[in-house]
C-alpha cells in the first residue's frame, strides 16, 4: 500500500516540525502547513528537515479561511490522493487579563484556535469516512483544562477543541475515523523560552518531573494516537505535561 498521507497545520513551528518529523520517521507522507509569511522560518524548516527529502513537503494555508483550506486539500489530492492523517496542531496566542482584552483579542484566538479546527477537517472527513480509515489529532493544551491568567481566550479555544474532539469521535467512530487530543504542558518551544527566566523557573517549580516538556516528547504520542494499530481509542484526551496537571 501507498504511504499514509498526513497533513500537519501549523506544521513548521517548533512543535509541528517535531509531529512532522516522527510521522516521517514512521512512514507517513507528511504536508506540513503553515502560513507562508516567514520566510526566514521556512528557510530554517527546511533545512531541518531536509533528511526526509520529498517526504516533507510544505503547502502554505491560513487555517482561518474556509476557501484556503479548501485550496490545500485541492492540492494535497492532486498531488497524494488523498489525506489519512490530519493533525490540527495551528494555534497562536493573544495573551491579556480579560478586563483589558479587546474583541480583536478574542476573535483572533478563535478563528485560529477553533475555527481553523473546523476548516481543516470539514473536506477530509466525508473521504475518511468513505474510505472506512482515518486519524484525526487535535493539539490542546493544559490551559484548556486548567485555565490560565490573562488566557480567557485561548483556553476556550483549547476547551472547545477537546469538546469537538469528543463529538465528532462519537459521530465517526463506526466508521473506521479516530478523533483525539492531546494537551501538552510547558515545552521547550521558542515561546516557553522567550518567557523571563524567573517566571520560566517558577514554572518549573510547578512541574513534578522538574523540567519542561521536550516537542518530541508530544510528537511521540501524536504518532501513537496516528498509527495504524490505535484504531481502539478515540475521542480520548492524553495529557503530557510532566504531571502539572493530574485529574481525579
Amino acid at each position: 500500500m501507498d504511504k499514509r498521507v498526513a497533513v500537519v497545520s501549523g506544521g513548521i513551528g517548533g512543535l509541528g516540525t517535531e509531529i512532522c518529523r516522527r510521522l516521517a520517521q514512521a512512514g507517513h507522507q507528511v504536508v506540513a502547513t503553515d502560513l507562508a509569511t516567514r520566510p526566514e522560518r521556512l528557510e530554517a524548516f527546511g533545512s531541518e528537515v531536509s533528511d526526509y527529502g520529498d517526504q516533507i513537503v510544505f503547502e502554505p494555508v491560513d487555517v482561518s479561511i474556509v476557501e484556503s483550506c479548501s485550496d490545500l486539500y485541492a492540492r494535497v489530492n492532486e498531488r497524494f490522493g488523498r489525506v489519512d492523517v490530519l493533525v490540527n496542531a495551528a494555534g497562536i496566542t493573544r495573551d491579556v487579563s480579560f478586563r483589558k482584552m479587546q474583541e480583536s483579542h478574542w476573535s483572533d484566538v478563535m478563528r485560529v484556535n477553533l475555527d481553523g479546527v473546523y476548516n481543516l477537517t470539514r473536506p477530509v472527513v466525508d473521504g475518511m469516512c468513505e474510505r472506512g480509515y482515518g486519524r484525526i489529532v487535535n493539539i490542546s493544551s493544559v490551559n484548556g483544562q486548567t485555565g490560565q491568567f490573562g488566557q480567557t481566550n485561548y483556553s476556550a479555544a483549547k476547551a472547545g477543541m477537546h469538546g469537538f474532539t469528543m463529538a465528532l469521535a462519537r459521530e465517526v467512530a463506526r466508521k473506521g475515523v479516530t478523533v483525539n487530543s492531546v494537551s501538552p504542558g510547558y515545552c521547550a518551544t521558542q515561546l516557553v523560552m522567550a518567557v523571563p527566566e524567573k517566571v520560566r523557573e517558577q514554572i518549573i517549580s510547578q512541574i513534578p518531573v522538574g523540567r519542561l516538556g521536550e516537542p518530541s516528547e508530544i510528537a511521540r504520542v501524536v504518532d501513537f494516537l496516528a498509527a495504524e494499530d490505535a484504531g481502539y481509542i478515540t475521542g480520548a484526551n492524553i495529557p503530557v505535561n510532566g504531571g502539572y496537571f493530574m485529574s481525579f
